[in-house]
């Protein structure tokens, strides 16, 4: 069945927005399911309706949000969202990550300038805030824990992108962890503590195999970059670890709801069903599951079965074209219906105990404030 009443507990937004204890919404699902609508919409009522000063913050590249806002564009700085209903002291703002941003304020906030000058010259450095796979994960991190860290927030609400990238989002502390104990890491940082000796003193025999290795691997010179990367970034490299972990520790407390986003699609719902495994095992708070773009048939007489018999019957007497077309739209609305309950299913008995609200479709694609609204309205009042 299409989650309802009668099939899983219903998911109260609405309890979850006006909750001063939550400070946290994340918004995780595959992509194309309407995640950074439903973000957005969220991030909205919860500002209008309950009166809370809220920040969406996307890590999605896609510009949906910032249009929908009414806003020319986002960036890594929060900007208020004008002209909404702020009668109950509420406050909308958004923003959009940008990972070298947000990396190159973590150096200026941990270093002294010409150490950090130091850093953002360095190649390696350059390469890896802009474009090496996880880094966007890891300063998502470090941009919630900044925004949660400043207090000034109500509620922050996060947009993640696709859900297999989510996972990434969660596994960032981790695998950050493993990255920054790992043995070959020690090892290109023992010249770097030992008197900052150029890399290619690991050519010795106290590194002798290994180092020729590496050298022959990377190149020399990226060698080089990267022994002034690990030298210059040495003394940050155990905040960055602290701070994902409190994170990820953050993540799994009280103040924090995941909302799961599918549509009734078989690969968004077996995307749903995985991270709702995955935050099973981490310990995370999974508040819920919102179906986008349900079809709900408001007549389900005759039935699909019936509905295109008649219409076979009237086609073959002719000159009832128009009512031939009506029931087969019907029948066809009925069975992409039937198809979707089965879906969804498949969640739900999976998961009998998460609560969910499935959100009927829209006939047209939002694209401002008021559909934000409409959205928030039908989520929260199934």
């Amino acid at each position: 069945m299409v989650p309802s009443e009668d099939a899983a507990p219903l998911l109260d937004v609405d309890h979850i927005l006006a909750d001063p204890g939550v400070r946290i919404v994340v918004c995780c699902g595959a992509g194309g399911v309407g995640k950074t609508t439903t973000a957005a919409a969220l991030a909205l009522r919860a500002a209008e309706r309950h009166g809370r000063r809220t920040v969406v913050l996307t890590i999605d590249p896609a510009r949906r949000l910032a249009q929908s806002l009414g806003l020319t564009e986002l960036d890594n700085t929060p900007r208020q969202v004008k002209g909404l209903d702020t009668d109950g002291g509420g406050e909308l703002h958004a923003m959009m990550l940008d990972m070298k941003r947000t990396f190159d304020d973590v150096v200026l906030q941990h270093t002294d300038p010409a150490k950090a000058a130091e850093i953002f010259a360095n190649p390696f450095y350059q390469a890896m805030s802009s474009t090496f796979a996880g880094t966007q994960e890891y300063m998502a991190m470090e941009k919630l824990g900044q925004l949660h860290a400043r207090g000034e927030w109500d509620l922050i609400v996060v947009d993640t992108p696709p859900s297999r990238s989510a996972l990434d989002f969660l596994d960032a502390p981790a695998r950050l962890s493993r990255f920054l104990d790992g043995r070959m890491l020690r090892l290109l940082l023992a010249p770097a503590r030992s008197g900052g000796r150029s890399m290619f003193s690991l050519v010795t025999a106290s590194f002798g195999m290994f180092s020729k290795v590496v050298q022959k691997v990377l190149g020399a010179q990226l060698l080089t970059d990267l022994s002034g990367f690990v030298a210059a970034l040495d003394s940050m490299f155990g905040g960055f670890r602290q701070r994902a972990e409190q994170t990820y520790r953050i993540l799994q407390a009280r103040e924090t709801a995941f909302l799961l986003v599918a549509a009734p699609e078989p690969d968004a719902v077996r995307e749903a069903a995985y991270f709702a495994g995955r935050l099973r095992e981490e310990r995370m708070p999974l508040a819920g599951l919102v179906l986008n773009r349900v079809h709900r048939p408001t007549v389900t007489t005759p039935d699909a079965t019936e509905s295109l018999a008649a219409a076979e019957r009237l086609a073959e007497l002719g000159g009832h074209e128009a009512t031939v077309d009506v029931l087969r739209a019907h029948a066809a609305l009925l069975q992409q219906s039937a198809r979707e309950q089965q879906v969804a299913a498949s969640f739900t008995e999976a998961f009998p105990a998460v609560p969910t609200v499935s959100v009927t479709a829209q006939p047209a694609d939002v694209h401002d404030v008021d559909g934000l609204r409409t959205i928030g309205a039908a989520i929260s009042r199934p």
